[in-house]
């Protein structure tokens, strides 16, 4: 694939990851197996309240095609395809749910040095039609994306978005809900291996005349071990701890806690994922 803009989706995805990715107040499990064969099995048990569900994925690779299937508790078969090169410069996938065969979905991305571009189509009588483009440079990149329902003849969403990117730090703004929000964040890298950050990120809905500021961070406390935390002007503070106890193999524990009512029980959740 071409070193261009990226996809659509990654404009604003740095920020995105460091405020939300691992954090979790329940409680999660996963352990992860792999052969030489190329087939990857990954099995998951979380439990929230009292309830507990949990998915098995296998995961299969053979030269440009890596083909996932999942089952989980509840019966349901999600399998997708991913194909790289059909034609040069693509990646197409394809996807779909059993017992629910109308959830089917094909996509098609084409990537070149100064454009990526996406569609996505629903596989059923009626589809739904999502499509993105993105225009630019490693470094600075303009994209817009647009979703289509055949049967209203509506569209269900349309964002545009601009990134900066540069070695040490990252900034993005995100115009979205058909113009009803704005987005904008800030990453600053504090090393070259990228471990420890500052972050930043401001949201106006302007519907509801609604200001959400949140701030937040990452910190490699040695190779091992890294904490996180994030506060918003909400009052809704989270934190991270994820250590690595044996080689790929790494314990996560986060909780949240809304500190304009402390007088309620903070959330907390462990996640341990073994990964040999």
């Amino acid at each position: 694939m071409s070193k261009g803009p990226g996809l659509f989706t990654d404009i604003g995805k740095k920020a995105k990851d460091l405020l939300t990715k691992d954090y979790s107040s329940d409680q999660k499990f996963t352990v992860s197996t792999y052969s030489d064969a190329g087939v990857a099995l990954t099995s998951t048990a979380v439990k929230k309240g009292g309830l507990s569900t949990g998915d098995i994925l296998t995961q299969y690779k053979y030269k440009n095609t890596v083909v996932d299937v999942k089952v989980d508790t509840e019966s349901n078969i999600s399998t997708t395809f991913t194909i790289n090169e059909i034609v040069p410069s693509t990646k197409t996938i394809a996807s779909f749910k059993a017992p629910d065969f109308n959830s089917g979905k094909l996509e098609v991305q084409y990537f070149h040095d100064h454009a990526t571009i996406t569609t996505a189509v629903a596989l059923n009588q009626s589809p739904a039609i999502d499509f993105s483009a993105t225009i630019g440079t490693p470094t600075i990149a303009f994209g817009a994306e647009g979703g289509y329902d055949t049967t209203s003849g509506n569209f269900t969403k349309y964002t545009a978005g601009i990134s900066i990117t540069k070695p040490d730090q990252s900034a993005s703004i995100i115009l979205g809900d058909k113009g009803d929000s704005i987005r904008a964040s800030y990453v600053h890298y504090m090393d070259l291996l990228k471990r420890s950050a500052a972050v930043g990120e401001i949201t106006r809905k302007f519907s509801t005349n609604e200001n959400t500021f949140t701030v937040g961070g990452q910190y490699a406390v040695d190779i091992y071990t890294v904490v996180k935390a994030k506060l918003n002007n909400h009052g809704k503070l989270g934190a991270l701890l994820q250590h690595e106890v044996i080689p790929k193999s790494v314990l996560t524990i986060s909780g949240e806690v809304d500190t304009k009512a402390l007088d309620k029980n903070p959330r907390f959740g462990v996640a341990i994922a073994l990964k040999p």
